[in-house]
């Protein structure tokens, strides 16, 4: 698709976008704090309202088919991040990390996840550009991927990932913490920290989630640009949200079933245009399908609509939970200034 945006907005966002996480990096380093509740709150908002006056933007410098196709890749990919969230949660309760210092943990996750993705954006792109066919592969990925969403034991800790069994056969590493460094010095000699686990182990969780959220968004849109700037500004505001949410965060308990129906619908509407742009020959010929495909506005009302269901059927669960306990739910980690 060729895109109707002016190149000095593509430009000028992208330069934009990353100074606000480098500045946000910035203020990590400085002060590592655990964000009160309105500072959570504040930031979190901030992003959204960001990500909104984006999606404005498109609408006015370009067309209502880039404005709506930035709105579903960006609830999409959120959607997906909150999943992601859901696990850094369970490495960083695994590793004890010191609550001061889980915004920086959280923060280079973030950048991460970042560098994964982007990678894999300019792969799909130009596997996709070359092979339309891909999005069989993509399709039948994502509906898999959604079964395994809503799979039995699927979001439970089972101990050190092989990645992380490794790491520690080959470095040595201090079984605690020194503030938020990488290296210290135990004894007189020099050791990793359990920081560099974290991180590890943030970076290979990022990558297995890359696997998911590309061919996700790529089934909204193939433009690169909007791709990912929709990643972007779904993982802007991430670590503010986590302390956010705080405990509430995993009593999402129903969170899964809405991915796993976005994931699915997503794999099937990458079939569908799979088989409608066809060019396999031993599918209809090597003729397009004529199957039905769903819009850009119907992919838009149903992860909506997937979220907030699963998400409001969470609360109430929750609330009901918790009065059966004879205690008040309670939602964010800090509640002090």
């Amino acid at each position: 698709m060729t895109s109707a945006l002016p190149l000095w907005f593509e430009i000028g966002s992208m330069v934009v976008l990353v100074a606000i996480l480098v500045l946000d990096l910035a203020l990590i380093v400085r002060r590592p704090h655990v964000p009160s509740m309105r500072e959570a709150s504040l930031w979190v908002g901030f992003y959204v309202l960001l990500a909104l006056v984006f999606a404005g933007a498109m609408f006015l410098l370009g067309d209502v088919q880039h404005g709506t196709e930035f709105l579903t890749g960006w609830l999409t990919e959120y959607s997906l991040s909150i999943d992601n969230l859901f696990v850094f949660v369970m490495i960083l309760a695994s590793f004890k990390v010191p609550t001061a210092y889980q915004q920086r943990a959280l923060m280079i996750g973030i950048v991460l996840a970042l560098i994964f993705r982007g990678i894999f954006i300019l792969a799909g792109a130009a596997v996709i550009e070359r092979f339309i066919a891909v999005f069989f592969i993509f399709g039948a990925w994502l509906i898999w991927t959604a079964w395994q969403q809503v799979k039995p034991g699927e979001h439970e800790n089972t101990g050190d990932s092989w990645v992380i069994r490794q790491a520690k056969k080959v470095m040595p590493f201090s079984d605690d913490y020194d503030g938020g460094k990488i290296r210290t010095v135990v004894d007189g000699k020099r050791m990793f920290t359990p920081f560099l686990l974290v991180l590890i182990s943030l970076g290979a969780t990022d990558l297995l989630f890359a696997l998911d959220s590309i061919p996700a968004v790529l089934g909204i849109t193939q433009n690169p640009f909007i791709v990912f700037t929709a990643n972007i500004f779904a993982l802007m505001g991430l670590r503010q949200l986590y302390f956010l949410l705080g405990g509430l965060l995993e009593r999402l308990e129903y969170l899964k079933y809405g991915i796993a129906a976005i994931l699915a619908f997503i794999g099937v509407k990458l079939i569908l245009h799979a088989l409608h742009d066809n060019e396999l020959p031993f599918i209809n010929g090597g003729e397009s399908v004529p199957v039905p495909e769903p819009s850009t506005w119907m992919s838009l009302a149903v992860i909506v609509l997937a979220m907030f269901v699963a998400t409001v059927a969470s609360v109430v669960k929750a609330k009901r939970d918790a009065k059966a306990r004879g205690e008040r739910l309670r939602i964010g980690a800090s509640e002090t200034e």
